[in-house]
């Protein structure tokens, strides 16, 4: 049997229900700013086919900007990050590292300048998503692993949600990747895209 419901229960459910819906709706209208180094910025290929367009392209319903450089550092990152801010993102995807590893340049100080961005980007009211980073393993078995570890370490510490490595499945496979061996093709930038995309959809939903 139906129970029945009186006239001001009926405006409670409609009121609770027209809620629900504004709240999907804000979840769902987001600004989303990638910022990053050449891996986001798309070197070698068309703006159109970086992952952060074909984020985009496949949910409409975020602006999603790319405010990836090549050849950025975390230094150059953390002088940069009171700018990009100024478009006031709803989550900021903090993608950069790699080019302080090729540089050779320490890890711990790389650490403090993203700790630094975090800082700056919670500060500007939006939500920081660390991006990792790995550097080619020409460079040492030691130096290798401290930036390894400095993403984990940083996301526990800070309280940051964390994609493991923002090129997981496409480094090192060259039908994926350009001549360089490097930066990802379009082929590449799709896998990526994927990823992040549903790496996003769970944050937004609070995963």
């Amino acid at each position: 049997m139906l129970a029945c419901i009186d006239s001001r229960q009926a405006r409670r459910l409609a009121r609770a229900g027209a809620l629900m819906l504004c709240a999907m709706a804000m979840l769902a209208a987001q600004t989303i700013t990638a910022f990053g180094d050449s891996l986001t910025a798309g070197y070698g290929v068309d703006e159109t086919a970086a992952w952060p367009a074909l984020v985009a392209a496949a949910h409409p319903e975020w602006t999603v900007l790319n405010a990836g450089l090549s050849g950025e550092t975390t230094s150059g990152g953390l002088r940069r990050i009171d700018w990009v801010l100024r478009a006031k993102p709803d989550v900021v995807l903090i993608g950069l590292g790699a080019n302080d590893g090729l540089r050779g340049q320490d890890a711990a100080q790389a650490e403090a300048n993203l700790a630094a961005i975090i800082a700056k980007v919670r500060a500007a009211g939006a939500k920081p998503v660390l991006l990792g980073m790995r550097i080619p393993t020409s460079l040492g078995a030691e130096f290798i692993r401290s930036y390894a570890d400095l993403y984990p370490r940083l996301a526990a510490a800070e309280h940051v949600p964390l994609l493991p490595f923002l090129l997981e499945g496409v480094a090192g496979d060259p039908a994926l990747n350009l001549p360089d061996g490097i930066h990802p093709n379009e082929a590449g930038h799709r896998i990526i895209a994927v990823r992040v995309a549903a790496f996003i959809a769970d944050q937004l939903a609070g995963h």
